[in-house]
C-alpha cells in the first residue's frame, strides 16, 4: 500500500479544518438570522450589531477549547490556565458584576422585546420613579428623555428588576369643524 501522505498530525488538522468550516458556518448563518429577527422587530441597526458581535465572541471562545481539545492539550495545563485566569478575573471583576448583568440584561430585552425606541414608559419604582420617552437603547443602558427634557440613563439590569408600563400616546377625539 502506498502511502501517500506522512503526517502524523492529519487527524486533528482535518478535524481543526472542521472547526473552522462549522465556525464560520455558524457566525454567517447565526447573523442572518439575528438580522431578519431584528428586520421583522424593526430593531436599530447598531443594538443589532451589538448582540452579533456578543454571539460571535462566545462562538469563538467554542471553537478555541474545540480545537484546544482536539489538539490534546492536557486537561490539567488547560484546568490551570483556567483557574488562573479565572482567579485574576473574578479579583479585578468582583466589583463590577454589573457589567455582565448590564450586558445580559441588554441581550434579554433585544430579544423579547417588550419596548422600542420612541416608546414612553414608567419604570415602576417605589423610591424614585421615573417616565419619560425611550430615547436609545445601549448595551448598558438605556437613556430617557423626561417632559423636561432631561436625559437620564438608567442600567439595563435595574430596568429588568423593576415593573415598566409603556404608556401610549391616547388620541383625544375632538370636533370637527369645517
Amino acid at each position: 500500500m502506498l502511502k501517500l501522505i506522512d503526517n502524523p498530525y492529519l487527524h486533528e488538522e482535518i478535524a481543526t479544518l472542521v472547526v473552522f468550516i462549522v465556525y464560520i458556518a455558524l457566525r454567517i448563518s447565526i447573523a442572518k438570522v439575528v438580522k431578519r429577527f431584528a428586520r421583522l422587530n424593526e430593531v436599530l441597526e447598531h443594538r443589532t450589531n451589538l448582540i452579533i458581535k456578543y454571539i460571535n465572541l462566545l462562538l469563538g471562545i467554542l471553537a478555541l477549547i474545540s480545537i484546544t481539545i482536539i489538539w490534546g492539550v492536557k486537561k490539567d495545563q488547560i484546568l490551570l490556565f483556567i483557574s488562573s485566569v479565572f482567579a485574576v478575573v473574578g479579583v479585578a471583576s468582583f466589583a463590577q458584576w454589573s457589567i455582565l448583568s448590564n450586558i445580559t440584561a441588554g441581550i434579554i430585552i433585544f430579544f423579547s422585546y417588550p419596548f422600542k425606541i420612541g416608546d414612553r414608559i414608567k419604570i415602576l419604582d417605589k423610591d424614585v420613579p421615573v417616565e419619560g420617552e425611550i430615547d436609545d437603547i445601549k448595551a448598558f443602558y438605556i437613556v430617557l428623555k423626561t417632559s423636561d427634557g432631561e436625559m437620564i440613563t438608567y442600567p439595563n439590569n435595574l430596568l429588568m428588576q423593576k415593573g415598566i408600563s409603556v404608556i401610549y400616546k391616547t388620541i383625544e377625539e375632538k370636533e370637527f369643524f369645517d
